[in-house]
């Protein structure tokens, strides 16, 4: 798809591609070329020289980038390193988007920072280190720029995992070597407030012009690297509206297993920032049509089907669709929501199972049920304990949202979570029809009702005879149908 990116130095606001006599002001041979990149040409942009771009022909002025990101760099320069802002800030930029952060790069080792920020740094990471400077609330992230592996390097510094996975990535380089180390030609790019220009390795501002989302090198490789870069492909795709190049889309779905190598709690962040940035609707469809959803959440894809039209599926989109528009109005987004509503059909199914099999009267079989698809929740996202309360939270409420008498009633409005849980119950009754229908408006028009009204939708309700449970003895939770 292509997509026009902002020039503000251009009267037609169009986006061009500056010729080498309009915009290339420097032009000069990469520093030791033969030791640098002369060992991986293939990965190389067919003119292996770099082009300082003036960043006025595209509209980027210094003005433009975040202030705090603007003195960590002018204080790196006046120690004698090379510092730039670096990556998504500069794309976005581009595209004519409010950038989220502002990073820099620079190539000042992580100690070498930390003498010069003293106790406004902080350094984060073992895998990747890097070094956050603190202004405030906001923090600026500092990555020193990163060379290709060799085996002669210490594992201390570099280490990867039979599958190529990087396990440790410290291995410190140039400018031009750290360019080669970046995910996609369009987060390939680096500036210098200095002098207001543009370092585009790759031919990024081409890609973005085009909408071309490319791997930079072999994509095999790089997704065997960081499997966690098939997940960035599908955000960027959705975010941007760009389009996967061939060769970098062509090896996902053999490779998505590799997800599974990434530690959990890192998969729940990634998880967030694809489904909850206003775009998880065209995200989710993109994670289907390349393999990778259920490779986030293994325990769905029992649900999927041809025309997507099982409740379970029904669900996911009617969930994404209310947090997207949510994103929109500049609500509030709780985690915990969208994954009580992607699990409720699974938690429904294994209640009936311990039910039947176990001979569990409801409340003892939500209970177990519970567990069990959270323990199998967990298992592939790392979900925080703070979450898997309020999704229990929001389950527990389904089941007394059934019980209406007064004092539970008055028990269910006076739960902290009641509002998340009546949104549940309003996406089921949109899901399921008949009863669920009946239930959701009662309880709708009891929340805005006085307490006369109240009392009469009271009155109303048939009579509701009290329920004797008999608890009977269980050893443990039938997984059976959880895992079919």
């Amino acid at each position: 798809m292509s997509k026009k990116i902002k020039n503000k130095a251009s009267a037609q606001n169009e986006f061009k591609v500056p010729s080498k006599k309009q915009s290339i002001i420097e032009t000069e041979p990469v520093k030791n070329k033969a030791h640098s990149l002369s060992h991986n040409k293939k990965k190389l942009h067919k003119k292996d020289f770099k082009y300082s771009i003036k960043a006025s022909i595209h509209g980027i002025t210094p003005r433009m980038i975040n202030r705090n990101a603007l003195t960590v760099v002018e204080k790196l320069q006046r120690q004698g390193y090379e510092a730039y802002v670096v990556g998504g800030c500069l794309r976005d930029l581009l595209l004519g988007k409010k950038p989220k952060d502002f990073d820099v790069a620079t190539n000042a080792r992580p100690e070498q920072i930390q003498e010069i920020f003293q106790r406004q740094c902080r350094l984060v990471g073992r895998r990747f280190r890097l070094a956050h400077i603190m202004f405030g609330r906001e923090i600026i992230e500092v990555a020193t720029f990163r060379a290709n592996h060799a085996e002669s390097h210490n594992e201390k510094h570099a280490k990867q995992s039979e599958e190529g996975m990087l396990l440790r990535d410290n291995v410190y380089g140039t400018l031009e070597q750290d360019a080669e180390r970046r995910d996609f030609s369009v987060n390939a790019l680096y500036y210098n407030p200095q002098d207001n220009t543009l370092k585009d390795f790759f031919n990024g501002i081409e890609d973005l012009k085009n909408g071309k989302l490319r791997l930079i090198g072999d994509p095999v490789t790089r997704y065997q690297e960081d499997p966690v870069r098939m997940l960035r492909s599908i955000r960027f795709m959705a975010k941007l509206e760009m389009f996967l190049d061939k060769p970098s889309e062509m090896p996902i779905k053999e490779l998505a297993h590799l997800l599974k190598n990434i530690p959990p709690a890192r998969l729940f962040e990634e998880s967030l920032k694809l489904l909850q940035a206003g775009y998880g609707v065209k995200t989710y469809r993109l994670l289907r049509q390349y393999g990778l959803f259920e490779q986030l959440f293994p325990l769905l894809s029992k649900y999927f089907t041809e025309y997507e039209d099982s409740m379970a599926e029904k669900m996911i989109l009617r969930s994404l669709t209310s947090t997207d528009e949510r994103v929109v109005d500049k609500l509030p987004l709780n985690p915990a929501f969208l994954f009580a509503a992607f699990f409720w059909y699974p938690l429904r199914e294994q209640v009936e199972v311990l039910k039947n099999e176990g001979g569990l009267n409801n409340h003892d079989a939500y209970a177990l049920a519970s567990n069990d698809v959270l323990e199998l929740l967990c298992n592939s996202l790392a979900v925080p304990r703070r979450h898997t309360t309020v999704i229990r939270d929001i389950w527990s409420l389904q089941l007394q949202f059934l019980k209406r008498t007064q004092k539970s009633v008055q028990r269910a409005m006076e739960h902290t979570k009641f509002r998340a849980g009546f949104d549940l119950l309003a996406m089921r009754a949109e899901i399921e029809g008949g009863e669920t229908v009946d239930l959701a408006t009662w309880w709708h028009e009891y929340q805005f009702s006085n307490d006369t009204q109240r009392q009469n939708l009271m009155n109303a309700l048939p009579n509701q005879p009290k329920r004797k449970y008999h608890r009977r003895k269980h050893s443990g939770s039938s997984k059976k149908a959880i895992h079919e």
